[in-house]
């Protein structure tokens, strides 16, 4: 109906040329003293004829509008077999478009292409900066002191964020590599526990892990991105002598608890956005505001769902929902 009144309003010109012209010859005739018969017939042939002709011209016009309408809808790139044109105005913005896709997808090559050297740049940059980082790790292994574990938890900081680098920069990319197979969800999590043993013992912090007995389909490595970032956090705000818990909620839910600092009400809505470091973000100057968004992105790519649950000063719950999306085996 909308579409009809719109097309109808499109072809007022041509309704109302029609309507003066019989006008115009009703008038002629009544002033030369002629029968209006004479005229007023031809007039409604020339409706009904004009009826016919309009009602075909709209079924016409509203098929070319729902394929105009399909096509709105694809990306630039899928953009094509358009109706054929009918008039003059169809074949120039039919060329508009044209002109704008080849346009758009030179932008997008070039874009592309520089991205790609930035992430061939920064994977590289990873790589390198790993091997004085071994070398360091491997020289404080042959001393023992408070300075040497500190200088080892250092060093464990950076790691992570080379690693939250590459992370940010592959995320979006469209040949990440995931690979989804079936694990058991302990051997991920225990890895994940064992690199942040140093700082459970420095801090004194109590940890309430029981075997999770869950095989989950999923891609390990980043998997274990996320839980190593969620643990990370949950180390660094819970103080010392506090407690960290990691558990199964049915169905299929892992659960990171922590009696840390907990998170303002106002914040909690936003902790996953991008560069949002909150009140604790706020207090810690060094916080990116990078560590939970990165956890979001990759949850949804994995096809997993992820939520924070807390309050100040009583500690944090983050969950991973590991069924939330059906996968399958390829």
């Amino acid at each position: 109906m909308k579409f009809t009144i719109v097309y109808l309003k499109n072809r007022a010109k041509e309704i109302s040329v029609f309507l003066i012209f019989s006008l115009i010859f009703a008038v002629i005739f009544f002033l030369y003293e002629l029968p209006l018969k004479a005229v007023l017939y031809p007039v409604l042939i020339c409706a009904l004829a004009g009826v016919v002709l309009l009602v075909l011209d709209c079924k016409k016009a509203s098929a070319k509008h729902e394929r105009l309408t399909g096509i709105q809808t694809l990306s630039s790139a899928l953009m094509e077999h358009f109706p054929q044109p009918q008039t003059q105005d169809d074949i120039d913005y039919q060329n508009i478009i044209d002109s704008l896709r080849k346009e758009i997808n030179d932008i997008e090559t070039n874009s592309n292409l520089h991205y790609q050297d930035m992430v061939d740049y920064y994977t590289t940059w990873v790589h390198q900066i790993k091997t004085p980082i071994a070398s360091m790790r491997l020289t404080l292994q042959n001393e023992d002191s408070d300075t040497a574990r500190q200088i080892s938890e250092d060093l464990f900081r950076i790691e992570q964020y080379v690693e939250m680098v590459l992370t940010f920069l592959r995320m979006d990319s469209s040949s990440t590599d995931y690979v989804f197979k079936e694990y058991d969800l302990d051997e991920i999590v225990r890895g994940s526990i064992k690199k942040f043993a140093p700082q459970f013992i420095r801090k004194k912090l109590k940890l309430r892990y029981e075997p999770l007995n869950v095989n989950v389909l999923t891609d390990e490595k980043w998997l274990s991105f996320v839980i190593e970032q969620l643990l990370s956090n949950a180390v660094k705000y819970t103080p010392q002598n506090g407690e960290i818990a990691i558990y199964i909620q049915e169905p299929k839910i892992l659960c990171i608890r922590d009696t840390g600092i907990g998170i303002a009400p106002e914040d909690l809505p936003r902790v996953f956005e991008k560069g949002y470091t909150g009140y604790n973000g706020r207090s810690d100057k060094k916080a990116s505001g990078l560590g939970l968004y990165l956890c979001k992105g990759i949850c949804d790519n994995l096809g997993h769902g992820i939520t924070a649950e807390s309050s100040l000063k009583s500690g944090t719950v983050m969950r991973i929902e590991l069924n939330k999306k059906e996968l399958k085996v390829e």
